[in-house]
């Protein structure tokens, strides 16, 4: 079974491990009431609009969208941009918008631009379940009117660029590609395989070779093709703590990685994110919540911790 087809079985957007779920007594209107005075009043209420969005799902947030549209003759999304500034505005139009166009919009932010970001690319096709994925390229399509296989094939070369195209299009057939002995083997591993015959190679790997597949990929591979690899190897022993991972980087060292961290929550907040925080603590020994208070400020920051939740 291709990689692409088995990915569901990880992390299907079904999940309820979310740390956002649906607002009780959710009354749209009065929401809509909350933002419009907010925003149109003489200074933007930056904890009215952190106190609405972060605290309904997606689903109500689409709905507060329309009806605010109706009532304003204003998208909401616009009135965002234009009233907030810098990460803060960056998360706020990331909540209202659509989990496809969002992640269609990274995708996008990933492939333009003077050079291709390669580990934005990686994060997306390695940690998406098939649902997601189909539906990014719907939004591509409709959002561009091209594919976004085409887009992606002129973006990427080399074994990276075949490595994440397995990824994208679930069309490789083993020996269809001629591709280094070492390559080709970790990708027939990493392709042919359900989960649970994935999980016990992985195991059997470690006792013929002495090592495991990710030590193995990091020795015979480099650059952007192991990073996707060993993406992958993280993501079938645990899409949660390759996010946890993911946001650890972004806060690590002088500067803090905004966009990374705004992706992450955001796009896991109705998925994993609950697990996510239980394997930042396990791997860092401290809160995804309590590094979010020292590592984040101001409305941004707020806004990241009312996604986060805090531990029980």
């Amino acid at each position: 079974m291709c990689l692409l087809l088995r990915r569901s079985l990880w992390n299907d957007s079904s999940n309820t491990r979310g740390t956002v779920k649906d607002y009780p007594n959710f009354k749209v209107q009065e929401d809509v009431d909350a933002l419009r005075k907010a925003i149109e009043g003489l200074g933007t209420t930056e904890k009215t609009l952190v106190k609405v969005l972060t605290q309904r799902s997606s689903a109500q947030r689409q709905l507060i969208a329309q009806a605010y549209e109706k009532a304003t003759g204003r998208k909401l999304v616009d009135d965002l941009e234009g009233d907030t500034r810098g990460d803060f505005e960056d998360l706020l139009v990331a909540l209202v918008t659509p989990p496809d166009l969002y992640d269609c919009q990274e995708f996008i932010k990933a492939i333009k631009g003077a050079g291709t970001t390669e580990s934005m690319l990686t994060e997306i096709f390695a940690s998406r379940s098939n649902r997601q994925i189909k539906a990014l390229s719907e939004a591509y399509l409709k959002e561009t009117g091209r594919e976004m296989l085409s887009d992606l094939k002129s973006e990427v070369s080399g074994d990276y660029g075949k490595a994440l195209l397995i990824l994208a299009e679930a069309l490789y057939e083993a020996g269809e590609k001629k591709w280094g002995t070492d390559e080709a083997k970790f990708v027939d591993i990493l392709c042919h395989r359900s989960v649970p015959q994935l999980r016990q190679t992985l195991v059997e790997y470690k006792n013929i070779s002495k090592k495991t597949l990710q030590e193995s990929i990091e020795s015979e591979m480099s650059g952007d093709l192991e990073e996707l690899l060993v993406a992958v190897v993280k993501c079938v022993k645990s899409v949660p703590a390759y996010m946890a991972e993911k946001l650890f980087k972004s806060m690590k060292g002088a500067g803090t990685t905004e966009s990374v961290l705004t992706r992450t929550i955001v796009s896991r907040s109705e998925v994993d994110l609950l697990d996510i925080r239980a394997e930042y603590k396990k791997l860092f020994g401290t809160t995804l919540y309590s590094q979010l208070e020292s590592e984040v400020s101001g409305d941004y920051g707020d806004a990241l911790k009312k996604l986060c939740g805090q531990d029980d």
